[in-house]
């Protein structure tokens, strides 16, 4: 019998707040819990403190991540809830991600102060982003656009942009939805045109190896579709690279035994880039997801790699 409460790790932001408590009140559901058998322990991370520099200047995706991982491997946390393209490719020893909330819509949204679509912004317009497949993306399709480093919180990105620090900014949909902000969007950008970076809408779980009482809590509430498409596109991610360092876009989407997969990789300024399509066995999803890395590596050359460094 549980005599005290599950423990949550999760960043203090509101987005990460509301994650957790989406993950708190999906695992109250599953197994008829009250609200009182669980507790969501905030912490910072360094990326929640360095906010004046893009990730990749100051190490990646792991900054969002190490303190929840310290307390999950010290046993002060039970699990952990990210989003799951803040988590990097190569996890702690002894720590797994266990369980995926069902995804939320992947596409990113453009938010513009002087024109409501990207391709409709003016010459030499200014757009904020921080995310380096964001900026490679703009630049190939509007290679005349100024794009500057863009951090902070979801309602920080917003001031900014309300203030005419930039004409426009892009933003994760699934955030704005979280957040219950679906209606500030003023386009929903095509993926076709503008792909998702790797495991965007996702809400990942993470938990100790071995822990088999927390890891059957939270099987209950893993998504399986979603589980497949992110370990896929996951793989896709590691085989090329994984850090925040480089434009990678990847999408899977999981429908029955099937996985159909589209990866991009783009020089940093967004005037050469690789696309793969695939599709295979649902089960297959890490091995379909690694070997389309493999590939776009191949048609890529060595050369185009030289612009990552």
């Amino acid at each position: 019998m549980q005599t005290k409460p599950f423990r949550i790790g999760t960043r203090g932001s509101p987005l990460a707040l509301a994650q957790a408590h989406e993950t708190r009140d999906r695992l109250i559901s599953a197994h008829g819990l009250p609200p009182e058998t669980f507790e969501i322990v905030v912490l910072s991370t360094m990326g929640d403190r360095i906010t004046d520099r893009s990730l990749s200047q100051i190490g990646g995706k792991g900054l969002f991540t190490q303190e929840l991982e310290d307390m999950l491997l010290s046993e002060g946390l039970d699990f952990a809830v990210h989003s799951s393209k803040d988590m990097p490719t190569k996890l702690p020893d002894g720590l797994f991600l266990s369980a995926y909330l069902p995804r939320e819509d992947a596409r990113d949204a453009f938010i513009g102060r002087t024109a409501a679509k990207l391709m409709d912004l003016p010459q030499g317009a200014t757009i904020g982003s921080s995310s380096l497949r964001r900026q490679a993306l703009i630049k190939r399709l509007r290679p005349d656009i100024n794009v500057i480093t863009f951090r902070g919180l979801v309602d920080t990105r917003l001031r900014k942009l309300a203030e005419g620090q930039v004409d426009a900014t892009l933003l994760a949909f699934a955030g704005l939805k979280r957040l219950g902000k679906d209606d500030v969007p003023t386009e929903i950008l095509d993926p076709e045109i503008f792909p998702p970076a790797p495991a965007q809408g996702a809400i990942c779980i993470e938990s100790r190896i071995g822990d088999d009482r927390i890891n059957g809590l939270l099987e209950a509430i893993n998504d399986p579709r979603t589980h497949e498409a992110v370990t896929c596109e996951r793989a896709f991610l590691s085989t090329l690279d994984g850090s925040c360092r480089t434009p990678i876009a990847g999408y899977a989407v999981s429908d029955g035994d099937t996985i159909r997969f589209s990866g991009m990789i783009l020089t940093p300024d967004g005037s050469q880039h690789f696309r793969v399509t695939t599709e295979g066995k649902a089960v297959d999803a890490e091995q379909l997801g690694a070997k389309a890395g493999d590939d776009i590596r191949l048609d890529a050359g060595p050369d185009f790699f030289s612009s990552w460094t």
